[in-house]
């Protein structure tokens, strides 16, 4: 039996237990104890469970405040964030008005974009450069500065976007879940996120796998108010018509 396949019968057998013992999980997949600890491990680092002693429990929610600088989110997931920012890239025409959020994996769009004549409102003064440097039209956001994320936020940004009307918006976001939605440390940019994403006719949330079970302080936006892009739905998650999963290259 494949890794995958072992982790995925784990994964199911403690949505419905709750709980599991390296004896039982052993028995079930007729393979060997030492087998079944690397499985836990493996699944513990990757934050699936929480893994105790003689076996596992189910993971809850986590809930936490804390949130990468820029610097620091650009050396995670990386290959998993190319995928979804090359995809979602590819959604944006030249006739759209567009929205694109402050973040990683937003800002990797925009190396991938084929279109000339789109033309595009951002709440990040990196993401402004770029798209300038490229030619594209481009309208940034004035407000406070946010140091961490690089993202323009307070009562100035959101009283402008509540002008705009976009066809499309990108979106980043640091834990998702089905009951707290798309969720962010700062209740200042949670603001401006909600204020933007009220003013497009097509939200997208940019969100590589491990965000997913995550909750930050403040939601910004219903789960099921975006279609999510992502690089791979998490167990629990298959039935989510609004979740877009990335194949690999």
């Amino acid at each position: 039996m494949l890794t995958q396949q072992r982790h995925e019968i784990i994964l199911k057998l403690l949505r419905e237990k709750g709980s599991i013992t390296v004896t039982e999980v052993r028995d079930l997949l007729d393979t060997s104890e030492s087998t079944v600890r690397r499985d836990i491990t493996a699944l513990d680092k990757e934050g699936k469970l929480e893994k105790v002693f003689g076996g596992a429990v189910e993971l809850k929610e986590r809930v936490t405040a804390y949130e990468y600088s820029v610097a620091e989110k650009m050396g995670l997931k990386l290959e998993e964030k190319h995928r979804i920012a090359r995809y979602a890239a590819g959604l944006i025409q030249d006739e759209d008005f567009v929205y694109i959020d402050a973040g990683t994996t937003t800002g990797d769009m925009l190396k991938f974009l084929q279109v000339t004549r789109a033309v595009f409102v951002t709440n990040a003064v990196a993401h402004a450069q770029s798209l300038a440097e490229r030619g594209f039209k481009v309208f940034l956001v004035g407000g406070e500065l946010k140091g961490s994320t690089e993202a323009v936020i307070g009562n100035q940004a959101m009283n402008t976007l509540r002008e705009y009307h976009f066809t499309k918006g990108f979106f980043g976001t640091n834990g998702i879940t089905k009951k707290s939605g798309c969720t962010t440390p700062d209740a200042n940019e949670a603001a401006v996120k909600s204020a933007a994403m009220q003013q497009c006719r097509e939200c997208y949330v940019l969100c590589d796998s491990s965000k997913f079970d995550n909750i930050s302080s403040v939601t910004f936006a219903d789960f099921y108010r975006s279609t999510v892009i992502t690089d791979k739905i998490p167990a629990g998650y298959e039935d989510c018509s609004n979740l877009v999963e990335v194949p690999k290259e």
